[in-house]
């Protein structure tokens, strides 16, 4: 862990550290030699409130360590005091952790507070709506399914692996209207894709034993 981030994980200690320092100062001084570790302090506690710990959790997202990502997101005592874009991001991943242990419905309800406050990066505007689409999908509401992927779509995913399960989703939903001429475009959009991700390659394989089968 680099010192930056050692900073942000203990900067609430330091703060009370500088604060503790700026006392003593104070006491055997006076007010200004003190002044500089009051405003340390200061800074430590409100970033600390104001911005949490969010930059900690890329490193376990990364590696896929949901438990080490988890611990980082439950010391976040007061997410509510979080400034706007930063609270956003914390409900978000939130949601993909619910996700992770299928728990659909945590995950819907974080997924859209995370949404109601804005998507702080446009790039991943797309990928909150595909979430929703998918937690729904997941739930077998294939009418909110359908609204959310569709707004994914719109919007734009990060990448061709996340537009092809887009489309592959989009194209369940229509075998399962029964509208199988639009069904078959979302297909051929997927496979326009050439997603390389074992998961979605094997999806695709799945379907087309079905779809070739199908008029229309």
């Amino acid at each position: 862990m680099n010192f930056y981030n050692l900073t942000v994980k203990y900067r609430l200690q330091l703060g009370a550290i500088c604060l503790t320092a700026g006392v003593l100062v104070n006491y055997t001084s006076s007010f200004w030699p003190a002044f500089p570790f009051y405003f340390l302090a200061l800074i430590a506690v409100l970033s600390h409130f104001l911005f949490g710990p969010m930059r900690l959790i890329q490193e376990y997202m990364e590696n896929g360590d949901l438990e080490g990502a988890k611990k980082v997101l439950d010391s976040i005592w007061y997410p509510g005091l979080l400034i706007k874009p930063v609270r956003s991001v914390y409900y978000f991943l939130r949601s993909n952790l619910a996700l992770f242990k299928q728990d659909y419905d945590t995950a819907e309800i974080m997924m859209k507070k995370s949404i109601g406050l804005g998507v702080p990066m446009k790039e991943t505007e797309g990928a909150a709506y595909f979430q929703l689409g998918t937690i729904y999908m997941q739930k077998n509401n294939m009418k909110q399914a359908e609204e959310y992927i569709r707004k994914a779509i719109r919007a734009g995913l990060p990448d061709k692996e996340n537009t092809a399960a887009a489309y592959l989703q989009m194209c369940q939903i229509f075998m399962n209207k029964r509208e199988f001429r639009a069904a078959k475009d979302y297909f051929r959009r997927a496979k326009e894709q050439k997603p390389t991700t074992p998961q979605v390659v094997d999806q695709i394989k799945q379907i087309e034993k079905y779809i070739s089968r199908i008029p229309g």
